[in-house]
């Protein structure tokens, strides 16, 4: 029974796992297809996820997350952040820049953690709980190259604040988060931001997977 219960977990958590890839709903049948799982398997899944509202039906009968992942998304955040105020701290002293981690919320970035610089004169005072279009800044920009499946880094001017500079990059290898690290400051940022925003953004990758 344990065993049985196991594989029940992990196939659920697929099924959600599919559900979260961004390209929208699907029918039952599709999901049977790409999880390799006999329709009535997926209908017993499917049927213990709406229960706990995990999954949600449309009036076309196509299967999307439900409401109850936003419970979870919720208090995943505050683990997020624990997580990432290491990194970020060192890479704001680094570069003398605001440090951030920035994840994707439908079209929206959020800033979950924000480190400033303890040394500069002058810094970007950003709020964790900002958001922003995807389209705009570079925080944005490299999650949407992410989605793309590009990992380089993004440099803007002025697109989110006038004078602001900003540098992000994704954060790779972790199928269950969209999000990128950045820095942003009003000065001039070194030519070695970028690299050094990658690299954070591997190292949190690490710690995180």
């Amino acid at each position: 029974m344990a065993a049985e219960s196991a594989q029940t977990l992990e196939r659920g958590l697929r099924l959600l796992r599919l559900l979260a890839d961004g390209r929208g709903g699907r029918t039952p049948t599709e999901l049977s297809a790409e999880l390799s799982l006999s329709r009535p398997v997926v209908y017993r899944l499917l049927t213990t996820l709406m229960s706990e509202g995990f999954v949600r039906r449309d009036a076309e009968g196509r299967v999307h997350l439900g409401f109850g992942v936003l419970v979870l998304a919720q208090a995943v955040q505050p683990l997020l952040r624990a997580a990432a105020v290491p990194t970020l701290r060192r890479l704001a002293e680094d570069v003398g820049a605001t440090a951030h981690l920035t994840v994707a919320e439908g079209d929206d970035g959020l800033a979950v953690a924000v480190v400033e610089p303890s040394w500069t004169d002058m810094h970007v005072a950003y709020r964790e709980g900002s958001r922003h279009p995807l389209a705009k800044g570079a925080a944005g920009q490299a999650i949407l190259a992410l989605r793309g499946g590009r990992d380089d880094y993004f440099a803007t001017e002025g697109q989110l604040q006038e004078g602001a500079r900003g540098v992000a990059a994704p954060v790779t290898g972790l199928p269950w988060l969209e999000a990128s690290v950045g820095v942003v400051t009003f000065g001039p940022l070194e030519e070695s931001a970028g690299p050094r925003v990658v690299a954070a953004a591997a190292e949190l990758a690490a710690a995180l997977g």
